[in-house]
């Protein structure tokens, strides 16, 4: 059975629970830096308040957070400190949601929190409040948040809807005082919501779905600024837009062009597919057809890029070298899962144990490509425009090329070595079968989660089927992308393969040596915890055990209990089965964090002191280390 990135508990898919009130006591001396309950005076606003330019006049804006499951308890956001509601929620341990689960508090009628902007609008001289566009808020919260911010703040505060569906909500809300952006942006053709300059595709978007797919080096078209999107080139909005609303956020982040044009699909149609210039300033615009010298600085500046993220590749290496051979600047031949996990084992650390295994290193993956043919075909590939232009047609040629590596031949003599380490060492034995790739652990792009391992591979021909699919998720859509947008060269991506005695767990997780949520919270250690095997169950996400030790004060803070009904175990016939559990809802104890933390502190010396994102797995009294990679915060 082989489960796709079985990197666990991904902690922008975790769905969480409520935390204690006293979590947050205002007690707490550095509350006051996070957040007021109330703002009493223009000084009090500009102490938390981020200013943004771009428009000709400043605009001064505060998030806020309404908590309806604490009595619809308001915090004014340090919006300094915090750039995304989600950070100070998460910052503030209010709650641990994050991706999909955290973004049903835009639209969901019985969200837990109502999350806006309270800014001042220079044009009109009168502060407003708003959602951002998109969100499905129903008029009974938006009188709610009225009511909380007008008896809160030291001047009235008048309602800003930022899309049709808010404006229609508001309309009958009886004393609610509203500014339209309409009033904002009078007859204005042109407004920019990000200064910047750029080259890139436009891409004209009649209607932005999850059909649609979206390239990094487009600059889109659209009727409306969207709820969500990925990065891309640049962004233009035919429809008047707030420039707080969480994509112009994003956008502004990524240093890119943004605007709304009036009527810009019209005036944009003839520009549909072709590279552009595109330039934003505060009182005008410049779009034209990109010329060669652009498009050809274009490609030296990526060129340059990749020379800065070009993996360094051991293709020399050709022994299939046990784990205690292995060190970490190995990681070029054997990829720096295996070679890590090498540095570990020979650590000797105590209280510490790494599964026994070996690497296929990348010498094979290259051997394979060329020996069945598959060297021209991803040449062309790369090379063909509409592959790297076309989302759809990209995902398409990936597909079909991880399948032409599957279906390959593997070379007779490596077969051969193969079966005689696993007869001589591993007979009879579940084994994991783990990508180990050299384009993993880079500077500011970890790859954690994008390639594939295949658990408890009981049958020999079984094992090498496993071999071939780790090979290939080099190519999962998601690790070419991930790849693409952080500048790796492709052209130098291998993939080594790790085999290694599986351990059937009584619990597993992620262990970070330090706080992901609240990165000044140092000395930390944060621990996930779930029953059974360490792998994402599939149908029916769960809520793992998550908590925080302060090794200073020896305190185990709990932030969430698991509420998991089920489990993975090894299936005796090869691969994992699904049981049900009963009992307690904790899966660790005091005794057992501290335990963790302490083999999460050795760990981190023996990587010279480098945060460090480990998954452990506990079998029987005894600490497992199945990786350690170096922890990018956001990564």
């Amino acid at each position: 059975m082989s489960l796709k990135k079985t990197r666990l508990f991904t902690l922008s898919l975790l769905c969480l629970l409520t935390l204690p009130r006293a979590v947050l006591s205002q007690t707490n001396p550095t509350d006051a830096a996070r957040s007021r309950p109330a703002l009493a005076s223009r000084a009090e606003f500009d102490e938390l308040a981020r200013v943004y330019t771009d428009q000709g006049h400043p605009l001064p804006h505060v998030m806020f957070v309404i908590d309806r499951r604490d009595g619809n308890r308001l915090y004014y956001v340090n919006s300094k400190r915090y750039r995304f509601h989600r950070d100070f929620v998460n910052g503030t341990y209010l709650s641990l949601e994050r991706g999909e689960a955290f973004e049903q508090n835009y639209f969901k009628p019985n969200r837990r929190f109502i999350l806006g902007t309270l800014a001042y609008q220079v044009p009109v001289r009168r502060w407003t409040f708003e959602f951002r566009e998109g969100d499905l808020i129903e008029p009974e919260l938006i009188k709610l948040t009225g009511d909380l911010i007008n008896k809160t703040f030291f001047e009235p505060v008048a309602y800003k809807p930022n899309d049709l569906r808010q404006e229609e909500a508001s309309a009958k809300i009886e004393g609610l005082a509203r500014v339209l952006q309409s009033e904002l942006v009078r007859e204005q053709e042109y407004v920019p919501l990000n200064v910047a300059r750029g080259l890139g595709r436009v891409h004209i978007v009649d209607k932005l779905d999850e059909t649609v797919e979206i390239g990094s080096n487009e600059i889109l078209v659209l009727d409306e600024v969207p709820s969500s999107l990925p990065p891309v080139a640049g962004l233009i909005v035919s429809k008047p837009s707030t420039p707080l609303s969480h994509v112009n956020l994003l956008v502004k982040g990524w240093g890119v062009p943004n605007a709304y044009i009036r009527n810009a699909r019209e005036l944009l149609k003839a520009y549909d597919g072709w590279w552009v210039s595109f330039e934003t300033l505060p009182d005008r615009y410049h779009l034209k057809r990109a010329d060669r010298s652009e498009l050809d600085a274009y490609q030296e500046r990526l060129k340059a890029r990749l020379d800065m993220m070009r993996p360094r590749a051991d293709l020399g290496e050709k022994r299939l070298a046990d784990l205690r051979q292995q060190r970490a600047r190995m990681a070029p031949a054997f990829g720096a899962k295996s070679a890590n996990l090498g540095e570990v084992l020979n650590a000797r650390l105590p209280g510490i144990t790494v599964p026994n295994g070996f690497t296929i290193p990348v010498f094979y993956y290259q051997q394979f490509v060329r020996e069945n043919g598959l060297e021209e075909p991803i040449y062309e590939m790369m090379n063909d425009q509409r592959f790297v232009h076309d989302p759809p047609y990209r995902r398409r040629r990936l597909a079909e090329l991880r399948e032409r590596i599957k279906a390959g031949k593997l070379n007779d003599a490596l077969r051969a070595a193969v079966l005689r380490k696993v007869r001589a060492g591993y007979a009879g034995k579940g084994l994991f079968v783990r990508s180990s790739s050299n384009v993993e652990d880079l500077p500011n792009f970890s790859g954690a989660g994008l390639y594939d391992t295949v658990p408890n591979v009981k049958e020999e021909e079984k094992l090498f089927d496993a071999i071939k699919t780790v090979w290939a998720s080099l190519w999962n859509f998601e690790a070419y992308e991930a790849r693409e947008r952080a500048g790796v060269d492709h052209s130098q991506s291998f993939m080594g393969v790790l085999i290694q005695e599986g351990v059937n767990a009584d619990s597993a997780g992620v262990m970070i040596t330090a706080d992901p949520f609240d990165a000044e919270n140092r000395g930390a250690v944060y621990i996930s915890a779930k029953r059974g095997l360490g792998i994402k169950v599939v149908e029916g996400k769960r809520i793992p055990e998550q908590i925080i030790y302060a090794p200073a004060a020896d305190t185990v803070k709990v932030l969430t209990r698991s509420d998991e009904d089920t489990l993975l175990t090894f299936d005796e016939r090869g691969g994992v089965r699904e049981v049900s559990i009963d009992g307690s809802r904790a899966v660790l104890t005091d005794e057992m964090v501290r335990r963790l933390a302490r083999a999460a502190a050795l760990i981190k010396g023996v990587f010279r002191g480098r945060e460090q994102d480990i998954e452990w797995v506990y079998m029987g009294g005894r600490i497992y280390i199945v990786q350690s990679r170096p922890y990018v915060q956001g990564g």
